[in-house]
């Protein structure tokens, strides 16, 4: 299938490193708003550039576009393009808004056109591993799941040095004021959807807790930067998901059932190891055992030649979309699946707003360290 990239910033060279992966997608041509920047993608990874966006829909050769701009221009961007007759693939979030989604949604339908979001993650080998394994009942009936996404003190971090491989800088403000939730919540999300069935409710708290993150450039807008949400879903599972950047980098990944823990260490890593954790019962207690097996990865190795904080194909959701247009089938990332997925994630972000926090009214003295501890 014929291909177009609409945004040639930092994620756009992640994209491009897994491309050759898939030798069914043709990339005809990519465009940027910003001329330098698309100059430079494009001489760096010698691809034809397109001026403008209106010349890179009217041309009939590309059949899908890949929308990697910036979150707040995902809406305009997928729906010139759906109105133009393209299938659309979006960076995540789909949009900014839910009402935005949903139309994006109606309209491809209505146009009988594909429209699928990132993260693809949940295509991954890890993923994959673990869903077979709950089918299996590798750990009995779940009940419960811990997934965390905290990726450090971000704003202390030297992310001015941070480039993607073609020189283009990671854009810190636009990280900080879309927020870390929309920008990573649905790697687990997707999972956790596919993995249990639709969600029933959210029960959220966000906060903003460093406003200006230090930064030299004012942040027109105070985006989480800690998250905390339990989503009850249909089947019955309560799964509690973390997203942050101020507590130390935790990715990992406890699904609970009454026969054992499903767990992996990273949603970024399309090979991260799985594995199974037992409980056993010496005298009157019971311990997770310290020795925990794994469970064998499913699908082939393949490492990705990139330099960064994952290895994650990004071409996969992409793929995946153009397979199910050529083979006339449901898309796995389809348009209502990553609706649902957008909403889980609006109603995380949107906490900080609309959440309710209960205010304390009784209070201490405060309390004297163990003499021993002094």
């Amino acid at each position: 299938m014929r291909i177009a990239i609409v945004g040639c910033g930092f994620v756009a060279d992640y994209y491009m490193k897994t491309l050759p992966g898939h030798p069914e997608l043709e990339l005809v041509g990519v465009m940027d708003r910003d001329q330098d920047r698309a100059s430079r993608f494009s001489a760096y990874h010698s691809v034809p550039t397109y001026p403008t966006l209106d010349e890179l829909i009217e041309d009939s050769n590309v059949e899908l576009v890949v929308n990697l701009t910036n979150p707040s221009s995902h809406f305009a961007v997928s729906k010139a393009c759906l109105e133009a007759g393209k299938h659309v693939y979006s960076e995540k979030p789909l949009a900014m808004e839910l009402s935005q989604a949903e139309e994006l949604v109606d309209l491809a339908e209505k146009r009988g056109l594909y429209i699928s979001s990132a993260p693809c993650n949940l295509l991954g080998e890890t993923a994959q591993t673990i869903w077979k394994a709950l089918r299996e009942k590798a750990i009995g009936r779940v009940r419960l799941v811990y997934a965390e996404i905290d990726d450090g003190l971000v704003h202390k971090m030297p992310y001015k040095k941070w480039s993607s491989e073609s020189g283009i800088p990671w854009p810190y403000q636009d990280e900080f004021e879309v927020g870390c939730t929309l920008e990573h919540a649905g790697y687990y999300v997707t999972w956790l959807a596919a993995f249990f069935g639709p969600a029933q409710t959210v029960t959220a708290f966000s906060s903003c807790l460093i406003p200006d993150k230090e930064t030299d450039v004012p942040l027109a807008v105070e985006a989480p930067d800690f998250s905390v949400a339990c989503i009850k879903f249909a089947s019955g599972v309560v799964a509690r998901l973390t997203c942050g950047i101020v507590a130390p980098h935790d990715h990992t990944l406890e699904i609970v059932g009454d026969e054992g823990i499903l767990c992996t260490k990273d949603c970024w890593y399309y090979r991260s190891p799985v594995y199974i954790k037992r409980r056993i019962s010496i005298r009157r207690k019971m311990f997770i055992s310290p020795w925990k097996r794994k469970y064998p990865l499913v699908g082939k190795a393949t490492r990705y030649r990139y330099r960064g904080s994952q290895q994650m194909d990004f071409f996969r959701g992409v793929a995946e979309l153009a397979a199910a247009v050529r083979e006339k089938r449901p898309c796995r990332l389809s348009a209502r699946f990553s609706l649902h997925v957008n909403e889980i994630v609006l109603a995380i972000h949107n906490a900080l707003d609309t959440g309710s926090a209960y205010k304390i009214s009784s209070s201490f003295a405060p309390m004297a360290p163990m003499p021993w501890a002094k």
